[in-house]
């Protein structure tokens, strides 16, 4: 779950990230670029700074676009509620970018204020979506302790190098090489003393932050073993890839809100922990209405599965102001929201029933949320 203070991070070090987002795009075609085009209605960035966001002991997040997209990426950052993020002007590549981003913490010129210098800083690609906070750990951690640190991944195909005649020259053993992902960590002292250091060629050729580190600074970076989904999304059917995984993560996601009264707490502890062997489970054990920053952290997370569990008395009001709630957020619903509203009856009495003028209410209440793209699902159990 999302939370509104900072936690501390592995290894007790403070923690910042760079996102360089100033691509042009050219590989992925057409005029938009990647970083921007929208998959499920939110911008790419959007999903990569919620994934760092999420994680509560990262301080603060740097996002480096071209200078013409500024005002495009303070506008995501407004729509999309994202927290402590700044905005920085781009250089006319990658490594030029990114440490146009490290001087926001050592140079004002950057920034209109300094921000706090981290311990160790984060380098995620802006077009890398799915990073989970397990993977960007193992980075830090590995990074306060070596130095530096980055994913890998194991090659996909072969490489091979040409000859001058366009004929093969040579190629590598595959077992013996890594393909190098993002997320990677840094002492900052290294890595900015490494960009202060490299030349005019590194800056505007280079593309390995790892091979700086060891170039001008001689760390040796370790290699951390990443997951699979840490790819980038690179040419337009990643884009398709992407909205396949990111619908297949919405189904994996639910949020459980019972209400605090005591005869439903056991429901409360009983429910998420039958879920949570099979998906991913949020649960809020108050009345909607008290715990509004926790729901719209969750909301703004793009969760799409709600169970609300209350006594029969108060369910309808409970889910109304939960609906409520996602009018009034800026998830974009293309895709249906569910939410089932589990009316607990708790009292002595055996009939096992209810009212033909309650039943009409929530009818109702559900053709008019349908309309909303969300989908109301009622259940009557009776629990002694």
């Amino acid at each position: 779950m999302e939370s509104g203070s900072r936690g501390v991070a592995p290894g007790g070090v403070s923690v910042s990230a760079v996102l360089p987002a100033g691509g042009s795009g050219e590989r992925l075609g057409g005029a938009t670029p990647k970083q921007f085009c929208a998959v499920q209605g939110r911008p790419l960035v959007s999903y990569a700074v919620r994934a760092m966001e999420r994680i509560s002991w990262i301080s603060g997040i740097i996002v480096v676009v071209s200078p013409e997209n500024i005002e495009t990426m303070k506008t995501i950052i407004e729509k999309y509620g994202h927290k402590r993020v700044t905005v920085v002007e781009g250089g006319i590549t990658r490594h030029r970018s990114i440490f146009n981003g490290l001087k926001v913490f050592a140079e004002n010129e950057f920034s209109s204020h300094l921000l706090q210098k981290p311990e160790v800083v984060i380098i995620h690609d802006a077009v890398r979506p799915f990073v989970e906070e397990d993977i960007v750990s193992k980075v830090v951690m590995a990074a306060k302790e070596h130095g530096a640190a980055g994913a890998i991944r194991p090659l996909v195909s072969t490489v091979i190098a040409s000859a001058a005649d366009g004929c093969l020259d040579h190629s590598l053993e595959r077992a013996r090489y890594r393909a190098s992902e993002m997320p990677q960590a840094f002492l900052f002292d290294i890595i900015y003393e490494a960009y202060q250091k490299c030349t005019d060629y590194d800056l505007d050729y280079g593309t390995e932050c790892l091979h700086l580190a060891l170039k001008y600074c001689k760390t040796n970076a370790k290699l951390v073993e990443g997951t699979a989904d840490l790819w980038k999304v690179t040419y337009k059917r990643d884009l398709y890839a992407a909205e396949s995984i990111i619908k297949e993560n919405l189904s994996q996601q639910v949020c459980v809100i019972t209400s605090g009264k005591e005869n439903l707490a056991q429901i409360g502890f009983l429910l998420p922990e039958s879920l949570k062997s099979h998906i991913k489970v949020e649960a809020i054990s108050k009345s909607v209405s008290k715990n509004d920053s926790c729901l719209q952290n969750i909301i703004s997370g793009q969760c799409y599965n709600f169970v609300c569990v209350n006594d029969k008395r108060c369910a309808i009001q409970e889910t109304q102001e939960l609906v409520d709630m996602l009018e009034k957020s800026n998830t974009p619903l293309l895709c249906p929201v569910v939410l089932i509203s589990v009316h607990l009856d708790t009292s002595e009495n055996n009939s096992f029933s209810i009212g033909m003028e309650d039943l009409a209410m929530i009818k109702k209440f559900a053709r008019e949320t349908k309309k909303k793209n969300i989908l109301v699902y009622g259940l009557l159990i009776q629990y002694k």
